[in-house]
């Protein structure tokens, strides 16, 4: 969406202010630990863009809330499984050999939207040591959330997400889908049935860089949309807008528990 269009579709600015206002009336509250998903564009025209988004944010939460975001580098995995675009065969053994390792302070994001990829890139941000899940947080409890992030499962009881869990945290999805809820992978992980498969990333080992391989989840966010409006009807979801974008607000843990019955009967069950 180009930004004429946004301006064009926006009635009046959104600020810092507004979208504070805007976060306290969907409930996210001073001192609270938040895990947030995020599309700019769909706040509409917002007066300092993503720098402002943050700002809100921190604001909103205050000295004693944390800020987590994911920080995922997707880019970083097997060659093989990229279909958006694909890339030729013939280059496979030039990206397993060359693709540059992971670093917490060089490798960007990948489609997290650009409120993410500014929020890695800020002092005092912490990201976590995965190569393809990492997560960033900020406040005081970033280093208890991102710390000693497993290389798998990734997105397991030990990572960041199992960590959110056990501190009961709250998840926004600001005009994002539930496709985006990444806390719902936490529950694929608590089922039996779930599938693994191999998968691979570039990343330092004893100070040399290696491609190294590994076997997770097979995760799979295709029903993850059916799985939020289930949610919806059975937990509590603070649902409302931020700017113009349709926002949802609910605890980590009620959705994960709730995500981990859901998908052994509707998933698993076939």
């Amino acid at each position: 969406m180009s930004e004429l269009h946004i301006i064009e579709s926006t009635r009046t600015p959104n600020t810092v202010e507004s979208i504070e206002n805007d976060l306290v009336a969907l409930g996210i509250l001073e001192g609270d630990l938040l895990l947030v998903h995020s599309s700019l564009s769909s706040l509409g025209w917002v007066c300092g863009g993503e720098q402002a988004v943050i700002m809100a944010l921190l604001h909103t939460l205050g000295p004693e809330g944390t800020l987590v975001m994911p920080a995922h580098s997707s880019h970083i995995s097997d060659p093989v499984e990229w279909g958006n675009p694909p890339i030729p065969s013939d280059w496979l053994a030039d990206i397993y050999l060359h693709m540059p390792a992971f670093h917490p302070d060089l490798t960007p994001t990948r489609g997290m939207g650009s409120i993410a990829e500014l929020f890695r890139t800020m002092s005092p941000t912490i990201r976590s040591l995965h190569p393809q899940s990492s997560f960033a947080a900020q406040g005081p409890l970033a280093h208890r959330v991102t710390q000693d992030h497993l290389l798998t499962p990734q997105l397991g009881q030990s990572s960041p997400l199992g960590r959110l869990y056990d501190l009961d945290a709250k998840v926004l999805l600001l005009g994002v889908g539930y496709d985006s809820c990444t806390s719902f992978h936490l529950a694929e992980t608590l089922n039996e049935s779930m599938p693994m498969k191999r998968m691979g990333a570039a990343m330092e080992e004893e100070g040399s860089r290696t491609w190294k391989w590994f076997e997770d989840y097979d995760y799979n966010s295709d029903d993850f949309e059916s799985l939020g409006k289930a949610m919806e009807r059975h937990t509590a979801v603070s649902i409302g807008k931020v700017g113009k974008a349709q926002c949802k607000l609910f605890s980590i843990r009620k959705a994960v528990d709730f995500a981990a019955k859901w998908l052994n009967e509707q998933r698993f069950s076939n």
